[in-house]
């Protein structure tokens, strides 16, 4: 982080969600998964609502989607948040509705569409990685 820069919130960590939260490190996004059905389970849980089956781990993803949704934030909930900022709902490419909430960044509000091609970077928080999104330069589709 930049000095000078805003904290962001933490989350809170459980021993399931952990691997989400640190595979930022390594420059991949982790996404729980069943072993049994192949299903992507976010965010994660006991068991998968596509099988029941509850042998799941966490498998990297790549990290490419598309806007599903977003809306952009005006009001200042802490006072050192800059405004506006995005917060959208990222659908990832290796299944449809596995759908990730995350902050659009290094976009402007009125770049910002639904459908828009986005990818993963990490934002360091101690020894938690972010997952953020942000537009994809170049070739459109994830």
């Amino acid at each position: 982080m930049v000095p000078g820069e805003r904290e962001r919130p933490r989350p809170q960590i459980t021993p399931d969600s952990r691997p989400f939260w640190t595979a930022g490190a390594r420059g991949e996004l982790h996404i729980q998964r069943c072993r049994a059905c192949g299903f992507y389970i976010p965010p994660p849980a006991p068991l998968c609502p596509g099988c029941l089956g509850r042998d799941l781990s966490g498998a990297a993803v790549s990290g490419r989607g598309r806007v599903f949704s977003f809306t952009i934030n005006h009001h200042r909930w802490r006072p050192d948040l800059p405004l506006p900022y995005i917060v959208a709902l990222v659908e990832l490419a290796e299944q449809p509705g596995l759908r990730v909430a995350t902050n659009l960044v290094d976009c402007s509000p009125e770049q910002v569409h639904i459908d828009m091609p986005v990818e993963v970077l990490f934002e360091e928080a101690g020894d938690l990685h972010i997952p953020l999104f942000r537009p994809v330069k170049g070739k459109a589709d994830p």
